[in-house]
């Protein structure tokens, strides 16, 4: 029982970090500027793992390698703590499920990202943070725009990606 509540605490908050650091990759990827106090704080919770991966794996093509390496050494911290029972574990199957957990964090992301999205076209359109988050959403929704457009006004795009997502997060937690 001990073990199942750390688990749960290890990987709420290994998850939500794993988030922020993919979300800083992500922001850069799509070349997205956030609301400042947004970057400032993604910046300030990230910084202190980044910088210290990126003086070794320093950027490659514009990318911040050292965000995607900082979420897979989260998952490996994670994944390390929560199977801890599993004593007998090789570090080989240790890794492999660390790159799962790390497959399953950013599935988690862009399906957060997503149900932002929806809840911004629902409620305030043209909230502060609706531009930005339609910005990073755009580039797994248009694919989906064009072969489903809008019926009758309504755009069914968000709800075929999540299920799409959805879809992968299953074959993924069956691995």
């Amino acid at each position: 029982m001990i073990h199942n509540i750390l688990s749960l605490i290890v990987s709420s908050i290994a998850g939500v970090f794993a988030g922020f650091l993919f979300l800083r990759f992500w922001m850069q990827v799509q070349r997205v500027r956030p609301p400042a106090q947004l970057a400032q704080a993604i910046f300030q919770l990230t910084d202190w793992i980044v910088h210290p991966i990126r003086r070794i794996v320093p950027g490659y093509r514009g990318y911040d390698w050292a965000s995607v390496i900082a979420v897979l050494l989260v998952a490996l911290m994670a994944v390390s703590v929560t199977r801890w029972s599993l004593l007998m574990i090789a570090p080989a199957q240790l890794l492999v499920y660390a790159i799962i957990q790390t497959a399953q964090w950013v599935l988690y992301s862009l399906f957060m990202l997503l149900i932002l999205e929806v809840i911004f076209s629902w409620v305030n359109p043209h909230a502060p943070l609706a531009p930005f988050v339609r910005a990073l959403n755009e580039p797994l929704l248009s694919p989906i725009r064009r072969v489903v457009p809008a019926i009758g006004g309504i755009d069914f795009s968000p709800m075929l990606l999540l299920l799409l997502l959805n879809a992968l997060n299953m074959l993924l937690s069956g691995l």
